[in-house]
């Protein structure tokens, strides 16, 4: 069997301007990063602005296994399928994080026959967006501390200084540390911490800036802390908020990249969703619908997680309504999820019980998806189900699957076989998600942004998550009513907590009810325009395991990358 990139490198790759042209962006509008990549000028939405737009998919998931479900793949897929049944679609998919790459899940450009290529490309700097956006964020930073340390003119109190500096790579090191030792003349000591790129605010308010001003006005917003009157310090303050724009200037374009076939893919931002709002940038989306019938977005991990925060925060900053939602479900996370004693473990052998027939752990983990259908129809949104599948599954356990979605409320439930097939194998996905696209729907909110920050979180941890309470630490308590005398509380919650499971905890599977849901802080990213709660015990810096993926990646005899995936 052909490794992803192997099958990658069999591609037959366009020029990116004719890519480009074939979904009406002029070669005037792209600024090319070498033969087969081009960031789209943002001043392409003035020239198409009286164009309609065209339809708005969002691909989201169960709760999947430690391996991923092939979101990704299906996000792709989709958008090749729709091409291949006579429309013309665009998908828009976010950048990795080389944390991942290096680390355990790898790359984000599909897999199989549904990617987007160069992978290596993709998966290593790209057009250095997140670079600009970690130099962006670590200007802040040193901003802050200089200014502390030249007669701190904002008398900013350092105790409460809350902006952290990032790199783009998973180093557990830097989780605590005290910064500012050896004397005066190297600053004013104090803890601080690391977080990973994906993590950083300034990455959020990339995703969600609808032009270059906005992004100028968010970056000013941005809070780093209290003087020692209790009043917040913004970056505008600091006078670097001018700065950081010019960084990212090249950045708040979208990056136009090609699939398997030969088809449009808008590459851009890449915040994580189980501690960012995990969606791709509201610009890519606003040019695709612009260049395409359909546009195939993604939202990171399952319905919970990355397509909550897709319709409560992105929707709410673009005005954009979205018309079908993709769920991706596997046999072996339903399975996962049907029995607490099989454990995945990446790099090890699967379970047996995960790939041979089993109905009756099928049947019980099934409660995922249905739960899962149930979130997005909250939102008033059909919901096309997507049986990802794999050699070894059954057709008696997918037929399974079929029925039991179709009952919780979805729209449709088909087979994908796009890592396989392609286009060739989405289809039936295709069909199924224009035709739910095209009928009527009701999107709405959640919640509205008038509720308090309590009634926001206690309305997502009940009626999404499955939680019979929610707690909060003296600390997130006091958190909750600093915003409220400082005019947050009408901002969106953001919930940071583990991807693993409908709950905080990654040990409840299925559909777990009547929990208490925990919350241990709330943070304000004032730029970004919504609240950052931490649930259980979630980190915004991950570590290396054991066998990281770097240890398999090298060059070959003529230089080329090998090892990725």
């Amino acid at each position: 069997m052909l490794s992803d990139l192997e099958i990658a490198r069999q591609a037959r790759l366009e020029p990116i301007e004719k890519i480009g042209a074939r979904y009406g962006i002029d070669a005037e509008e792209l600024s090319p990063y070498g033969r087969t990549k081009a960031k789209v000028l943002p001043s392409i939405l003035e020239r198409l602005r009286d164009r309609p737009d065209g339809r708005y998919i969002v691909i989201t998931a169960i709760t999947p296994t430690p391996l991923g479900e092939g979101k990704t793949v299906n996000t792709i897929g989709a958008s090749l399928g729709i091409n291949r049944i006579g429309k013309k679609a665009i998908c828009c998919i976010r950048q990795p994080s080389m944390g991942p790459v290096f680390g355990i899940k790898g790359g984000a450009a599909g897999g199989g026959k549904s990617q987007v290529v160069p992978m290596e490309d993709f998966n290593l700097h790209l057009t250095g967006d997140l670079h600009a956006v970690s130099a962006a964020n670590n200007l802040l930073a040193a901003a802050i501390d200089t200014s502390i340390l030249l007669k701190n003119p904002l008398d900013i109190d350092p105790a409460t200084v809350s902006w952290r500096r990032v790199v783009d790579m998973n180093d557990r090191a830097l989780r605590q540390m005290v910064i500012g030792l050896g004397g005066t003349k190297n600053g004013v000591p104090r803890e601080t911490a690391f977080d990973i790129t994906p993590a950083s605010e300034v990455m959020a308010v990339l995703g969600l800036s609808e032009d270059i001003f906005d992004l100028r006005r968010r970056l000013g917003r941005i809070v780093i802390g209290s003087n020692r009157s209790g009043e917040p310090v913004t970056a505008e303050q600091l006078q670097a908020a001018g700065a950081m724009t010019v960084i990212l200037r090249d950045a708040i374009a979208p990056t136009l990249m090609q699939t398997l076939e030969q088809t449009a893919a808008f590459v851009h931002t890449g915040p994580f969703a189980n501690i960012a709002h995990g969606n791709s940038s509201i610009i890519a989306d606003r040019i695709a619908l612009k260049c395409a019938d359909y546009v195939v977005t993604e939202a990171g991990f399952g319905a919970d997680m990355g397509c909550e925060k897709f319709f409560n925060i992105k929707c709410r900053v673009s005005g954009l309504r979205p018309d079908a939602v993709g769920l991706v479900a596997t046999v072996r996370a339903l399975k996962m999820h049907g029995d607490e004693s099989i454990k995945i473990v990446p790099g090890q052998p699967l379970d047996d019980r995960l790939v041979t027939k089993n109905l009756d752990i099928l049947g019980r983990g099934i409660a995922n998806l249905e739960k899962q259908i149930a979130n997005v129809r909250l939102h008033g949104v059909p919901v096309v189900v997507a049986v990802n599948r794999f050699p070894t599954d059954d057709d008696a356990e997918i037929e399974l699957i079929r029925e039991r979605a179709l009952a919780a409320g979805a729209t449709a439930a088909v087979i994908s076989e796009v890592h396989a097939r392609g286009g060739a194998g989405g289809e039936d996905f295709a069909r199924a998600l224009v035709h739910a696209a095209d009928e009527p729907s009701d999107f709405q909110h959640l919640y509205p942004l008038e509720a308090s920050i309590e009634e926001k979180l206690e309305t997502l941890a009940t009626k999404l998550y499955g939680a019979g309470s929610v707690s909060y630490t003296p600390l997130a308590k006091r958190k909750i009513r600093q915003y409220e005398a400082q005019g947050w509380s009408n901002f969106p919650v953001c919930v940071a907590k583990t991807p693993l499971s409908l709950s905080h905890d990654p040990a409840l599977r299925g559909a777990p009810q009547g929990f208490e849901f925990p919350i241990m802080d709330i943070r304000a990213s004032v730029g970004a325009g919504f609240l950052y709660a931490l649930a259980g015990d979630i980190m915004t810096m991950p570590g290396l395991g054991s066998k990281p993926g770097y240890q398999q990646i090298d060059i070959d005899e003529e230089g080329r990358p090998v090892g990725l995936f």
